[in-house]
């Protein structure tokens, strides 16, 4: 039974924050700034996420000593804080004990450190690699008594294996589990999250209060939404996605042993007040998430504005949209550099973007230096057909373009290649595929399309851009087309979008066998030559820049196939 002298009442803040790794400093100033409001709001106890104070993923920085001492320091005089009387705190940080150097929180109230505690279930697939820097915590360790509350906290990788954590927490005597995370974003993960945690109340019996870190890191888009679930398996209180903010949540004890709310007989915790946001669909969410990712690498980054070609194409156009709706029309320059393929549909198409968006726009034709490059190669050159070098010199001379442009004003090249054409290597190095970062970079074709139809008819929230149409329909309408010889469109040499991309799903995120995929209704001879295109295109996706994670399976963090690789399904 709970201790009578117990409070009823426990006013839990979640700050779900976009902290910056490696900036200490910053990092606490903007936890201090969230114990203030949540303070003003009537908080008992402010719950940061995991690692905050170093940001995460924090990587290698872990090995550095001058990084852990600089994080400890912080932790200690954020603990400091809170001999004011104000909210107690529950914040991440790594530490380095005699057991290791560990992912860890501390737990502070009325001016000193109450209790550590380590996550003991290291993840170690996917983006994750924490087993690289991290030790395991060694134990697992009782539930922190907090202001006559016991609180069980688990750290993000804790509560999504089958270790049995919570259970053991819930046995150990603990009475609500407070959950710091640094859980990254991929379509659909909000639900997945949500399932995770009923799993865990399912097993303990206990509400669990899960808290998300926001914004983006490198190719990683930390979403928000955070929640908790009830211990009768209902969501509690749902926070908003891709937005910062500091909710404070009214958590009241149940001693009653009948007549309880939700028909729970027992003791313990209902969340009686917090908010309840909705959660966007999957377009707009995704659509959110490259805008946040973005924005934060460019001011992360200290970049001032961007740059990027605009060729009258739906890629390059929908970067100019979520460049303009991140960072606002006055830090994007958008360049069209026509040649002699290059239609009046897209000169037009490309004007009239910049236009809708209102973002500086310059015209610098290639012609000169195109021609310079094959009139320098003519000897070189002799007696070989004119084909894919040609072409591929009009692509470098825009990179070489945009490049100058980079070091002359300190602006950022966006790069726009979709997922569908990193796949099938369908960029040129050094050519179209220079630049900084790439919003667009796990999307495949088909969802550009849908992204784009979506962005004419709505606004997403905290964007900087115009309502309407942004980017013209007739860019949407027509066949998509790299303009590097007379008619030349996409569908020449790859199968349609729709096709090339259901393929391309099953290999990558679904790792299908080609019999698999045949029996999907698709041709056999495709299968096997989008295979081959995809296993020799590898060596230029690891000179690709960064780019937003949207996907289950990003090329990159999730996806690190050999450069060197004769494998082919069946032959």
């Amino acid at each position: 039974m709970t201790d009578n002298t117990a409070p009823d009442i426990l006013r839990i803040a979640v700050a779900q924050l976009n902290p910056t790794v490696g900036d200490v400093a910053g990092n606490l100033a903007k936890a201090r700034e969230a114990r203030a409001d949540a303070a003003r709001q009537g908080a008992d106890l402010v719950l940061f996420t995991e690692l905050f104070l170093g940001g995460y993923p924090p990587e290698d920085l872990v090995l550095k000593p001058a990084f852990l001492k600089a994080c400890e320091r912080a932790a200690k005089d954020f603990s400091g804080d809170t001999a004011d009387g104000g909210p107690g705190v529950i914040i991440g940080t790594p530490l380095k004990r005699k057991s290791g150097t560990h992912n860890s929180i501390i737990v502070a109230d009325g001016g000193k450190i109450l209790a550590e505690r380590y996550k003991l279930d290291l993840p170690n697939y996917g983006e994750f690699d924490e087993k690289r820097v991290f030790q395991a915590g060694p134990e697992i360790q009782g539930p922190v008594n907090f202001r006559g509350v016991r609180l069980g906290i688990p750290i993000c990788e804790d509560i999504w294996g089958d270790v049995g954590i919570c259970e053991t927490l819930a046995e150990s005597g603990a009475e609500i589990l407070l959950v710091p995370n640094g859980s990254p974003y991929y379509r659909g993960k909000v639900d997945v999250r949500h399932q995770i945690v009923i799993r865990q109340v399912i097993e303990c019996g206990l509400p669990i209060i899960y808290a998300n870190q926001l914004g983006g890191q490198d190719e990683l888009i930390f979403d928000g939404a955070s929640f908790a679930i009830g211990s009768d398996k209902t969501l509690a209180f749902q926070m908003s996605q891709f937005e910062e903010t500091v909710n404070v949540t009214t958590w009241k004890r149940n001693r009653a042993a009948a007549g309880s709310q939700n028909g729970n007989h027992s003791e313990g915790w209902v969340c009686s007040e917090g908010p309840m946001s909705k959660i966007p669909e999957k377009e707009e969410a995704d659509y959110r998430a490259c805008m946040l990712g973005l924005r934060d690498y460019v001011n992360k980054n200290g970049f001032k504005n961007v740059v990027l070609g605009l060729s009258g194409g739906i890629d390059s156009a929908i970067c100019a949209a979520l460049a303009v709706d991140a960072l606002g029309e006055e830090r994007l320059r958008a360049v069209m550099m026509p040649y002699r393929y290059t239609s009046k549909d897209s000169l037009k198409d490309a004007e009239d973007c910049a236009r809708a968006l209102g973002c500086r726009y310059d015209i610098v034709p290639i012609f000169e230096p195109v021609e310079g490059f094959l009139h320098t190669l003519t000897q070189l050159f002799e007696g070989t057909k004119e084909g894919i070098t040609e072409e591929n010199l009009q692509s470098r001379a825009r990179g070489t373009i945009l490049m100058a442009i980079s070091n002359k004003f300190g602006s950022m090249v966006v790069t726009t290649g979709n997922k569908s054409e990193m796949s099938v290597g369908y960029a040129t190095l050094y050519g179209d595929m220079n630049g900084g970062f790439n919003p667009i970079k796990d999307l495949y074709k088909m969802q550009v399309y849908a992204l784009s139809r979506w962005r004419n008819t709505h606004v997403p929230p905290g964007a900087l851009g115009p309502s309407g149409e942004v980017i013209p329909s007739n860019i949407i309408d027509k066949a998509p087309s790299a303009e590097l010889r007379e008619n030349q469109t996409d569908q020449d040499s790859l199968p349609p979008y729709p096709v090339l991309d259901d393929i391309l799903e099953c290999l990558v995120e679904n790792e299908m066998g080609v019999d698999e995929i045949v029996a999907r209704g698709h041709d056999r001879a495709t299968v096997t030559r989008v295979e081959h295109l995809l296993y020799i295109a590898e060596y230029k996706r690891r000179q690709a820049a960064p780019g937003v994670k949207i996907t289950k399976k990003n090329f990159g963090r999730d996806r690190r196939y050999p450069i060197t690789n004769r494998f082919r399904d069946g032959g």
